[in-house]
């Protein structure tokens, strides 16, 4: 199996979140001859793309955080019905090149700077960004990953961006929600348009300076969620990774902005506490109401301070009322879970069928979940209890496909081979064996978001 290995990463001491598939991997692997157990859809040309953290050097265990490690981008790219390349590639920022013993990037990484983004991959206008939040910039990769530099949409960002933007699909507009603890009590709504360049940041005004991962897009709406976790400068000044902490006093509202409004036009429906990542989708009610389903967790970083780990996280339906400014909710799936995907054609709008990540305690993988949002029927799927399955994404057979007519690409972490595995499943056959699964030379540790970028 060909691959060659470049950037060396020394072994980090114990914690959770530096052990097992957690733990970086020691080198940037390039691999062809890729090993394959079934047919790859020759529809599927493009590259599924991951990112996560890949921390270099010692971590102190007592502080390092799951969500601070330098960013890793791996990527498995498949042409007419081949598994073509997989590469994984450290995202370089300055902090990245001086580990590396080189020179620094020389741009503008934004109002904070550090470790590469570490959370999310996306394709826009035919470029490639890995995205992290809080106030470091976009930082744009070529097509086999390689770092091009930091970018902030050229020029056109004035301020942080989202590790987690929504494209419109009906427009073709990204719209994210934006954090920096430097910003005190104060979001920005930003929009893209489709050819990646910042239109509109509305600042909104919120309890705190708080975390905030997603945006909730339905047709009508931005929705903003204001959850009591918040930048604490006491954890800030004594170390701590990750500096922000629940607040046991504070309060959930989820804020209504219309899209052609501004500020001043955002509706607050009021939800018992609770801290959401991620929503599955958002849409519109013929009575004026806003649906969101999404994965809640009872709180975060109140007592467990290194990763998300306060208690299980169950997929939940909040319908938000404008008019009472009340928010109320109804269990979906008790299934510890997290990382919602769904038929991204269908971002804002009615939808039937969704996907998630079966989560055990303290943060284990395990296999995939579909949901019928219409029936309230979940499905399970397992592959082995020695397969751990990161997020799913799913992509439709064609453009024009029906809804769940696609396939669900995920990676995976194989702990009999202590090596990633990227599985292809008919959507519409859940149950049935993998279509594909691509073996790949090296582990992919467990990280956060990923998308399938169609060749152009």
């Amino acid at each position: 199996m060909g691959h060659d290995a470049g950037m060396t990463i020394v072994d980090a001491p114990r914690n959770m979140y530096l052990e097992g598939n957690y733990a970086p991997v020691a080198s940037e692997v390039t691999a062809t001859d890729l090993r394959v157990h079934g047919t790859i859809p020759e529809a599927l040309n493009g590259r599924l793309l991951r990112n996560g953290p890949n921390p270099f050097g010692p971590q102190d265990p007592a502080t390092y955080h799951w969500f601070t490690g330098n960013g890793m981008v791996h990527g498995l790219a498949l042409r007419d019905g081949r598994a073509e390349w997989f590469r994984s590639r450290a995202v370089r920022s300055d902090a990245t090149m001086e580990a590396l013993d080189h020179g620094p990037v020389g741009e503008a990484q934004g109002p904070m700077s550090g470790n590469g983004p570490n959370t999310n991959v996306i394709g826009l206008n035919g470029r490639t960004f890995a995205l992290v939040e809080a106030g470091t910039y976009p930082t744009e990769l070529d097509y086999e990953l390689n770092t091009i530099g930091p970018n902030n949409f050229d020029g056109t960002l004035d301020g942080a961006f989202s590790a987690h933007p929504k494209r419109d699909p009906l427009t073709g507009e990204m719209h994210a929600m934006t954090y920096f603890y430097g910003w005190g009590n104060q979001v920005r709504y930003v929009v893209l348009n489709a050819d990646g360049l910042v239109t509109k940041e509305i600042p909104i005004d919120v309890s705190g300076p708080i975390m905030l991962h997603d945006i909730g897009l339905s047709a009508k709406y931005a929705v903003v969620m204001d959850m009591p976790c918040h930048f604490n400068l006491d954890a800030a000044m004594t170390g701590a990774g990750l500096p922000y902490r629940w607040n046991p006093d504070g309060a959930t509202r989820f804020g209504l902005l219309a899209r052609d409004g501004d500020s001043s036009s955002v509706v607050w429906c009021d939800a018992d506490p609770c801290y959401i990542f991620h929503p599955m989708n958002t849409y519109d009610l013929p009575d004026g109401r806003v649906v969101m389903d999404a994965v809640k967790h009872p709180r975060v970083f109140a007592t467990r301070l290194l990763g998300p780990d306060e208690g299980k996280p169950i997929l939940v339906r909040f319908t938000m009322d404008p008019s009472t400014g009340r928010a109320t909710e109804e269990i979906v799936d008790e299934h510890g879970q997290e990382f919602p995907r769904h038929d991204e054609r269908l971002v804002g709008l009615p939808y039937q069928w969704g996907y998630g990540a079966h989560i055990g305690p303290h943060f284990e993988y395990g296999g995939l979940l579909k949901f019928d949002m219409h029936t309230g029927a979940v499905v399970e799927k397992s592959l082995g209890a020695h397969i751990g399955m990161q997020e799913a994404v799913f992509v439709p057979r064609h453009a024009n496909a029906a809804e769940d007519d696609g396939w669900l690409m995920a990676y995976a972490h194989n702990a009999q081979r202590n090596a990633a595995e990227v599985f292809i499943l008919d959507a519409q056959d859940f149950s049935a064996p993998p279509v594909a699964v691509v073996e790949l030379p090296t582990r992919v540790p467990y990280g956060f978001h990923g998308n399938w970028v169609a060749n152009q």
